[in-house]
């Protein structure tokens, strides 16, 4: 690129960073001093109501003071950012994530651990016959055995015994129906 072209610059803002939520202002027409944001709105209200209330304990040694103070807070809060965010969108984003479960969310739910679950089982040592003794010292001494031989001298287990569960009416009607053929 050649010093003598000019550089482009393109900037794309959306309608909520050009314009910001305010009260108070109707096409042509605005509040006086106003528009005012969320923040200011809450200053002035709370702070305000503050004022009127404790009035008669400040009026005698402080005069106009408070008032002056409390409409300089108005404008101060006009204009101000939390890490780039407005005091009220910071003050939600902080409550949210206080308000979040530890170990986070999974499709919208608090992720939590699974329940244990008790692991029951059996199992039977055998001890090893006279076959299977030779074909585990024949696979130490000498060279790998092939697998079919192996199988082959292995006992065969048991086949596993038949459970006899309790028929429902379908299934005496059905053994019956096969029986009779």
């Amino acid at each position: 690129m050649s010093a003598a072209e000019p550089v482009r610059t393109a900037r794309f803002y959306t309608s909520a960073r050009r314009l910001p939520w305010v009260i108070g202002k109707f096409a042509d027409w605005k509040i006086p001093f106003g528009p005012f944001n969320a923040v200011q709105i809450g200053v002035m209200s709370i702070g305000g109501l503050v004022l009127v209330r404790t009035a008669s304990y400040w009026w005698s040694w402080l005069g106009p003071v408070p008032v002056v103070l409390w409409v300089a807070a108005l404008f101060v809060c006009r204009r101000h950012k939390v890490a780039g965010r407005t005091p009220l969108g910071a003050a939600v984003g902080v409550g949210a994530r206080l308000l979040q479960p530890g170990g986070g969310r999974i499709g919208g739910r608090a992720a939590r651990d699974r329940r244990t679950q008790i692991l029951a089982g059996t199992f039977t040592l055998q001890p090893l016959t006279r076959e299977t003794q030779a074909v585990a010292g024949e696979a130490h001494a000498a060279a790998p055995v092939r697998r079919a031989a192996r199988r082959a001298a292995r006992p065969q287990p048991a086949p596993p015994a038949v459970v006899r569960r309790p028929l429902s009416p379908v299934q005496a009607a059905l053994l019956a129906a096969k029986e009779q053929i």
